[in-house]
């Protein structure tokens, strides 16, 4: 039963850290496919720290807007809530130091992405099929500055950078770029290119420019570059000079295929070139020598 004295106040930190080891082990659950019942840890939650059901529920919706700027996967039903005491952000930059698997990728993909060696897309015989928006989105307005607290944990926490340096989440989105292509190209009647799809980062490794090799229904090249994020639809990403470079020499066969949500139902949108008229480019390292 609630609290009735603690109505009206700051949560403190075991009741912060109590409420954030229950959100994450609900949100595994999720991302395994696990049942279970949110209404249940509401209850043992109240039971535990005295808090009523409608401050627990608002706390795990903060949760969820935290979890959104670091572009990981949030609860189902928890919807985004931005305001919130620093202090919640200081205890969910706890937890994730305590559990560097969640960041690193091992906990926040599902159970078809972890299981296998990534071979070839047939691996991926569980995976969902892959959802493809009809448009990309539009331009973002300028958003409003983040709290400076929320600042500083999503550039500690740099999703851009742990997105790219994710190998397990790259080559999930690839695998899935190939089964999308390969259901593609026979949905047009062109088995033949389907059989002729090639995971080129897999078989070739890095360095090519793109990451799959599709045709279209003529059977002229589409060189795709795959990027995937467990974030949302407009989380940043990286893209090389390589993969720039090969846009502008090769536009009628470059694609750039956007993954987004992909520890639970993966979707997508694709760009085309000119890349550098479709999305924001923004310098983020310089490579420097001594003359």
């Amino acid at each position: 039963m609630a609290d009735q004295s603690k109505v009206g106040t700051d949560w403190q930190a075991d009741e912060l850290e109590a409420i954030v080891a229950d959100y994450f082990s609900m949100l595994v659950d999720e991302v395994a496919g696990r049942a279970y019942v949110k209404s249940h840890h509401n209850a043992a939650l109240q039971a535990r720290i005295g808090r009523t059901a409608g401050s627990i529920e608002r706390k795990h919706m903060n949760i969820s807007a935290v979890l959104r700027e670091l572009s990981l996967p949030f609860i189902d039903g928890y919807k985004p809530f931005s305001n919130f005491q620093d202090a919640l952000g200081r205890t969910i930059e706890r937890y994730l130091i305590a559990h560097p698997n969640i960041l690193n990728g091992e906990t926040m993909l599902p159970t078809w992405a972890r299981t296998a060696e990534l071979e070839q897309a047939t691996a991926f015989a569980e995976a969902p099929a892959l959802f493809e928006d009809a448009e990309p989105p539009l331009a973002a307005a300028p958003r409003a500055p983040r709290p400076p607290g929320l600042e500083r944990l999503v550039r500690k926490f740099d999703p851009t950078v742990r997105d790219f340096r994710n190998r397990a989440l790259g080559k999930a989105g690839e695998a899935l770029v190939v089964d999308f292509e390969q259901r593609r190209l026979a949905a047009l009647e062109r088995p033949d290119l389907a059989e002729k799809v090639r995971w080129v980062a897999q078989e070739d490794g890095d360095g090519a420019g793109y990451d799959v090799h599709s045709f279209d229904r003529l059977g002229n090249d589409r060189l795709i570059e795959v990027k995937a994020t467990n974030g949302g639809r407009t989380s940043p990403f990286f893209i090389t000079r390589n993969e720039l470079e090969l846009s502008d020499e090769r536009p009628d066969h470059f694609r750039l295929y956007r993954l987004y949500e992909v520890a639970k139902a993966p979707r997508m949108f694709r760009l085309k070139p000119p890349i550098q008229q479709a999305v924001t480019l923004e310098p983020e390292t310089w490579r420097a020598r001594v003359s």
